[in-house]
């Protein structure tokens, strides 16, 4: 090694909240310092070991990977309170590979034996773990540390002893640091070096970095405050001024001046280092091959199999085969396409419902083995968008399931493989931009409104593109000037920059499971979900686990709800019509389905539906194919969204069907000459520029993510090759150039898109021609979002399909299809049939008792009044709870009205109690004794329940008003005001095209009053409309103007502007006007 210093104990952000070094700063840092060397030493987690290791390796630095372990006080399945949460720190780093391997399964046992706040290991498991592994003896929180602190150098020695019989005499190290700030050091150094003189162990110093430079300490002291929800000025940790930082090499020689050899021994130690590992090589798992056969073999014989049933006499579909075959041969992806097969034929065989989504669409080998269900050449869909002989990176093959049946999947793939192959894959959660800048604020013990007005002035980023605080400083000259004039908000935003992009928390990745030939620990860290559950995890994200990295089989794995919801459809059509829908084979040119999307149904339709501008544009379009959904779900984002008006009018012969090109039109003939997907620009590159497939993937990438520098080049070079190889003039090929602008970071595959329209038709299909059995999918699946319920029922309305409160002697656990005879007319989209809410769907009412009513009565029929019912229904969780809850919700409203029912509960419950006792009493009679008569039930009458009150228990109980809503009568009065819908604002929340002020009404259900530090009042309301609610602020002027409105169930009419910077839809009232009762 050249440098004599080398940092062997050091901290980067994936030491969560405590370290707020970036990997690849370090390594810069480490770089600029001469550093030829780095050790990663976080604490008790391996999250950013490769990643670290990539980037030492770019650099030309040697990796160290290491890990300062917790030490459980006693054994580390021991969680008593108040003793066990006493932890030692123990600085470990690998010298070798089998090192790296014990390293992983140190970590893992600790997050999985050990955990107790923090991941733990004992010394049993460091005696199981040891081989490969130098030990330092810690830092001062470590076990010797501590010992040495209370002055106990016999114990400190004892410790001492353990380790080197641990870990091996020339294993071990006393560390040494230089913290003279802090109270205890020359106590704690002072035993650091009488015991490693006494006991002729070598000494190493190390700095314990946390942050990279000097001025970060108290960046660094306020991101403790975050994480321990305090205030900076009572953060006592880390205290000691900029003692933390990553020291250069002088800094190290003039801090341990008095002991040279421990500097000089770092770089020994760094020389017994080596571990080298083989990153970006694909490890495939061992999938169960035919006897004598190869993978590539079966997947061929597999691809036969199935051009015999899906193309048997179509050449080029042979021709393709084979080609694309060849190439995934020779790139040794065979396996994969295996398991994926495997996987999504299990999902099949038992209806669970599934897609694929992107650019593995393109592959007919895919096709054809049953993983995709889009014909790539009836599609004109490239399987080099997916595949091709230059493309370095592996194929993604992203798969989608009903999202209540993902686990199935997941629980199939441990089994095939074995339960400690197989693992979800960790994410990590950043600090970004507008949540750092509150929290900043909060540990600086600022009020919240400061870091909330700050916040709010940043923009949302989008997504794969946050926002920054200097870019929110560049668009919002607000904000700019803001950092510029005041001295507290230069400060906050000064901190939240050096924190911004530092890892918060880590958490399981929506889609992403692993496999792996041998047990995960071979490959990987492992850990439980944060959540609390008992799914493992893997410690190394998905960039790192995969194929960039250690090379393990990503799976994309992802839950789609509509999937869901269509499974459930079809489910209920069998169950209440008795038909098979194979949805699969449903007709894809059904007139009845084009013509409800061109009527503007598409609530609930999968990609289609939930936007007033989609359903504007479908009812102009008028899709007649499935190349029109395809073409919508691509163009309905973000730049591409200004050509739908030119392809609606190019479909219907208002606009000429025009081509930049002759060659255009061999590939934007079905969209009318439109450029409608990213795909359409790669094969203007091909085609006009001369891009072949290895050039034109630099091109998808540099305009999927809008890098300036790489535009630019592409930019030279696309109007060159269009000159060159097309004959166009530079002004031609700029103008077609020009056309690619809108596509920057928003182009859509298609053959994502293909996948995507396909269910958006199977889903607009079902709600065509089975509505109820659709809705009520939807609904069920929406259960727990009652502001989505709401927008369905009113859906229903419009289909005119009656959407009824529960009923004890129909309603199911879910939402239930109530049948009415089938109507003669094929072509009416309304229909008669109804739809009830669920017993699971009322508050307070368990699955226990549910179960027990919907068994009772198809056990033996239907209650015929309410004191059959609780006599039938005997189970201890019909009580008082849970029959008001019936009664009140309107469960119960055939036995008499609600009042009466609640009126003489006790009484109807008591009666109950006294019947099971006469019955037992009856059973004993048969052995002599007699038999006990009850007294006939009398029930008393009362006061009927009004309107509103039944009104209002439903909205209590099932979330919403069903039987009927307080603002039916007032729909002719709200009309009259203009009042726009709260959803359509919702809808359009992020949409700067709203106008300047808007008008929304509705029954006001939430108020909460305040008052601003100069003492006026003002105040924050809920209020609804038929279909969705919104939040409005209400500033002491407006406030003052009228003070009386503000009482609940009072309707409303509020005008102003709409805002949306937290996150959270919110109207700034600028009047408001109480709209009166109609007579």
């Amino acid at each position: 090694m050249n440098s004599k210093f080398v940092h062997l104990h050091t901290h980067s952000h994936y030491s969560l909240l405590d370290g707020l070094s970036k990997i690849k700063d370090m390594v810069k840092l480490a770089k600029e310092h001469g550093q030829d060397a780095i050790a990663l030493t976080d604490h008790g987690v391996m999250y950013g070991a490769i990643e670290f290791y990539s980037q030492c390796k770019k650099a030309g630095i040697k990796p160290i990977i290491g890990c300062e372990v917790y030490v459980a006080n006693r054994s580390r399945h021991q969680k008593e309170p108040n003793v066990d949460n006493k932890r030692y720190h123990l600085t470990l780093i690998a010298k070798d590979n089998t090192g790296y391997q014990n390293l992983i399964k140190l970590t893992t046992a600790a997050h999985l034996e050990g955990y107790y706040y923090k991941p733990r290991v004992d010394k049993e498991l460091l005696k199981q773990h040891s081989e490969g592994l130098l030990c330092f003896s810690g830092c001062p929180a470590g076990e010797v540390g501590r010992a040495i602190q209370s002055g106990d150098l016999a114990k400190a020695e004892t410790v001492v002893r353990e380790h080197q019989e641990i870990f091996g005499t020339d294993n071990y190290y006393m560390e040494i640091m230089y913290h003279p700030d802090m109270e205890w050091y020359q106590q704690w150094k002072d035993g650091i070096l009488a015991l490693a003189q006494k006991l002729n162990i070598p000494l190493v110093a190390t700095q314990d970095s946390h942050y990279l430079r000097k001025e970060d300490a108290f960046a660094h002291k306020t991101l403790v405050a975050i994480s321990t929800q305090t205030d900076v000025a009572e953060t006592a940790i880390f205290s000691g001024g900029g003692e933390y930082h990553f020291l250069s090499t002088q800094e190290a020689a003039e801090r341990f001046a008095d002991i040279p050899e421990a500097v000089e021994n770092t770089a020994k130690v760094a020389q017994r280092c080596n571990v080298e590992l083989t990153l970006g090589k694909f490890i495939f798992p061992d999938f169960s091959l035919e006897p004598g056969k190869t993978a590539d073999q079966m997947l061929d014989e597999l691809t036969k199999k199935g051009a015999e049933e899906k193309c048997p006499t179509r050449p080029e579909y042979e021709e393709r085969r084979k080609y694309e075959l060849e190439i995934i041969r020779n790139k040794g992806y065979s396996p994969y396409f295996l398991v994926v097969a495997d996987l999504l034929r299990f999902a099949r065989e038992r209806k669970i419902y599934t897609t694929v989504r992107g650019s593995a669409a393109g592959s007919l080998v895919a096709y054809l083995s049953g993983i995709t269900n889009v014909d790539p050449i009836e599609y004109q869909l490239p399987f080099e968008r997916f595949l091709n002989p230059y493309r370095p990176s592996a194929p993604d093959i992203d798969m989608d399931f009903a999202d209540n049946r993902r686990s199935e999947v997941i629980e199939y793939a441990k089994q095939k493989y074995g339960e400690d192959k197989v693992a979800q894959i960790g994410t990590f959660g950043t600090m970004l931009a507008r949540g750092t800048v509150r929290d900043v604020a909060r540990a600086l013990g600022k009020p919240y409104e400061t870091g909330d007005r700050i916040a709010n002035l940043i923009p949302f980023g989008s997504q794969g593109f946050p926002m920054t605080i200097d870019r929110a400083m560049e668009l919002e000259l607000q904000l700019k000037d803001m950092y510029e004039r005041e001295a507290e908000t230069k400060q906050i935003l000064d901190i939240a920059k050096k924190l911004e992009g530092t890892v918060r928390h880590v958490s399981v990745h929506a889609a992403g499971i692993v496999i792996a030939p041998k047990p995960l620990t071979e490959y990987v860290p492992i850990q439980y979900d944060p959540k609390g559950d008992d799914h493992k995890i893997t410690q190394y994200n998905m960039y790192t686990v995969g194929e960039d990295g250690v090379g393990l089989l990503k799976l994309d794995v992802l839950g789609i709800r509509n999937l869901a919801i269509l499974g459930d459809a079809v489910r209920l059509v069998k169950f209440h019509r008795d038909i098979d829908i194979d949805i699969e084979k449903i007709p894809f040119d059904d007139q009845k389905t084009f013509k409800m999307l061109s009527d503007g149904y598409t609530e609930g339709v999968f990609q289609l539906g939930g936007s007033e501008g989609m359903t504007k544009y479908l009812k102009e379009l008028k899709p007649t194919t499935v190349h029109d959904l395809n073409a919508m779900v691509a163009l309905y984002r973000p730049g591409p969204i200004n050509n739908i008006p030119e392809y609606i009018a190019r479909k219907h012969g208002q606009s000429p069907i025009r081509y930049f090109h002759l060659k255009a039109k061999n590939f934007l003939e079905k969209s009318y000459g439109v450029l409608v997907y990213q795909d359409d620009l790669l094969t203007t590159a091909m085609e006009l520029a001369g891009y072949n497939w290895e050039s034109v993937d630099k091109f998808r990438k540099a305009v999927g993510k809008k890098i300036p520098e790489e535009m630019a080049k592409q930019h030279e070079q696309f109007v060159r090759g269009c000159h060159q190889h097309s004959g166009m003039t530079l002004s031609e090929a700029e103008a077609v150039w020009q056309l690619f602008e809108p596509f920057q970071g928003y182009g859509f595959n298609k053959a994502h898109a293909a996948c995507y329209g396909r269910v958006a038709y199977q889903t607009a299909y079902m709600k065509a021609n089975y509505p109820a059995e659709y809705m009520c999918a939807i609904l069920t699946a929406e259960s727990g979002d009652t502001d989505r319920v709401a927008e369905i029922i009113t859906e229903c309305q419009r289909m005119e399909i009656p959407v009824l409160p529960p009923d004890i002697n129909s309603s199911r656990k879910a939402f239930t299809v109530i049948k009415s005879p089938p109507s003669t007319d094929n072509q009416q989209l309304i229909t008669k049939d109804q739809i009830r809410f669920g017993l699971l769907t009322i508050k307070n009412l368990g699955e226990n008792i549910a179960d027990a009513i919907i068994t009772e009565r198809m056990a033996n029929g239907p209650f015929k009044d309410v004191e059959e019912f609780v006599s039938r229904v005997q189970h201890k969780d019909l009580n008082k709870k849970s029959f008001e809850s019936l009664a009140k919700c309107g469960a119960m409203d055939a036995f008499g009205d609600r009042n009466y029912l609640l009126f003489n509960m006790d009484i109807l419950l008591e009666h109950a109690r006294e019947k099971q006792k006469a019955s037992t009493s009856t059973q004993m009679g048969l052995f002599g004794q007699a038999a006990v008569a009850l007294p006939a039930l009398r029930l008393a009458e009362t006061t009927p329940a009004t309107n509103n009150d039944k009104l209002a228990w439903e909205k209590e109980l099932l979330g919403l008003y069903v039987s009927s809503h307080p603002l039916h009568d007032y729909q002719q009065k709200l009309k009259l005001e203009r009042v726009t819908p709260i959803k359509n604002l919702l809808n359009n929340g992020n949409n700067r095209n709203l106008p300047p002020s808007v008008k929304v009404g509705g029954i006001i259900t939430k108020i909460q009053k305040m008052v601003t530090k100069t003492g006026r009042p003002m105040m924050f309301a809920n209020i609804e409309d038929l279909a969705s609610a919104i939040e409005l602020v209400v500033f002491p002027n407006v406030y003052e103007k009228n003070p009386d409105i503000w009482q609940k169930n009072r309707v409303i009419v509020a005008t102003g502007k709409v805002n949306n910077r937290d996150g959270t839809l919110k109207l700034l009232c600028d009047e408001v006007k109480l709209i009166a009762q109609p007579i």
